[in-house]
C-alpha cells in the first residue's frame, strides 16, 4: 500500500461537505495529463490526492479497499487507453480486476459512483478536469462515506 494513504482524517466539518478522493494515476498517461491540466491552468476541484504509479496495472484492489477503509469518499483510477499501455497489457489487467472489484464494492454497500476507472492519454488535460469535476460533484451529492472499520483490522498482517 502506498505510504501516501496513511489516514484521511474526517475532521470537523464547518460548511458543506467536501469529498476526499484518492486518485491512482498511471505515470505515462494520466499523470502527465494532470500535469498538462495544471500547466494549461485548467481549473478543477482540489479534492483529489494523486498517487502516481508506473502503470494502472499495478493498482492492487486492496489499495482501493484500504483507501475507502481509511476515509476516502471516492477512488479514481486513471490509465493509458487500451492498446496504448507502455507495459503492453497493464490496462487490460486493470480493467478485469476493477470489474470484479465493482461487484465487491456493491456487496459492501459502497455506491458505484464512488469508484471510477478512466482511460486518459497524456494529451487529454481537459479530460482530467472534466473527469475530476464530474466525480467530485457525484460524490458530493452522495455525501460522506460511512464505513466503520475496526482498528484491529489494520493492526495485523494477513498471512499470504
Amino acid at each position: 500500500m502506498p505510504e501516501d494513504l496513511v489516514q484521511l482524517s474526517t475532521g470537523t466539518e464547518e460548511g458543506p461537505f467536501e469529498p476526499k478522493i484518492v486518485a491512482f494515476f498511471c505515470n505515462w498517461c494520466t499523470y502527465l495529463a494532470a500535469d498538462l491540466a495544471g500547466t494549461s491552468r485548467f481549473k478543477y476541484a482540489p479534492n483529489i490526492r494523486v498517487i502516481r504509479l508506473m502503470c494502472s496495472g499495478r493498482v492492487d484492489p486492496q489499495f482501493i479497499l484500504d483507501a475507502f477503509a481509511k476515509g476516502a469518499d471516492g477512488v479514481l483510477i486513471g490509465g493509458c487507453h487500451p492498446g496504448d499501455c507502455h507495459y503492453q497489457e497493464g490496462n487490460y489487467k486493470t480493467y478485469r480486476r476493477m470489474e470484479v472489484l465493482k461487484h465487491m464494492l456493491r456487496d459492501f454497500g459502497i455506491e458505484e459512483d464512488r469508484f471510477r476507472l478512466e482511460w486518459i492519454s497524456a494529451a487529454e488535460g481537459d479530460k482530467v478536469r472534466t473527469v475530476v469535476n464530474d466525480m467530485v460533484e457525484k460524490v458530493r451529492a452522495l455525501g460522506p462515506l460511512d464505513v466503520q472499520v475496526p482498528e484491529e483490522v489494520f493492526s495485523e498482517e494477513v498471512p499470504a
